[in-house]
């Protein structure tokens, strides 16, 4: 009867041995990043829905991010969920849904240098981009009775829109055409008063920033 041979245990120069002992080390490895990034990940506000510049943040506007910074002084750059939030919270530019909340995105109502102002256009003469947080150039034409020398002419470059209902959502409204919030600085009283006199006779022009 033939006898049995010994099974050997792999030597210290087997291919395997090491392509094993390589594949635990690399197992090793990215399981200590994973849970280095979990311990280094930090909790952020973000908006929860699209928001406009002057909208008042509250608890119902943001939620809650975990991220991760490669730096860790970046965290002041954002809104921490640390601390609570002050009542007067306000945006001075707009936000899109997710978007982290940036530190220099805030401001208060008492420090706002921008007043709203509401104004009414034909549809036709609205460009179709232009929506909420959109920047602007606002124009005023002569009126019919104005000299032929006259021309068009900008009045506010840089104006954001504060809020631009689309036209499905006004179609239960009295007003006709397209209604645009904006916002206009408090130290431009000339221009202000200018927009609302030719607002009058529908001589404002919008102009949309590409």
């Amino acid at each position: 009867m033939p006898t049995a041979a010994r099974a050997k245990p792999p030597g210290w120069r087997d291919p395997r041995l090491w392509v094993g002992v390589a594949l635990v080390a690399v197992s090793v490895v990215a399981g200590a990043r994973l849970l280095g990034g979990a311990d280094d990940s930090v909790t952020v506000w973000s908006a929860a829905t699209d928001l406009a510049p002057g909208d008042r943040l509250g608890a119902d506007d943001l939620v809650a991010t975990s991220v991760r910074f490669e730096e860790p002084a970046d965290l002041d750059r954002y809104l921490a969920t640390d601390g609570p939030l002050p009542d007067d919270l306000q945006l001075v530019r707009g936000l899109g849904a997710g978007e982290l909340v940036p530190a220099a995105a805030l401001g208060s109502a008492e420090e706002s240098d921008t007043v709203s102002l509401s104004l009414s256009f034909p549809t036709e003469l609205v460009p179709s981009g232009i929506e909420t947080g959109s920047v602007v150039e606002l124009w005023v034409v002569p009126g019919d009775d104005a000299r032929r020398t006259e021309l068009a002419g900008p009045v506010l470059d840089d104006v954001v829109v504060m809020d631009a209902p689309s036209a499905a959502e006004a179609l239960g409204s009295v007003a006709v055409g397209r209604q645009l919030v904006l916002g206009i600085p408090r130290d431009e009283s000339q221009a202000l008063a200018e927009l609302l006199a030719a607002s009058e006779e529908q001589r404002v022009r919008v102009l949309g920033r590409g």
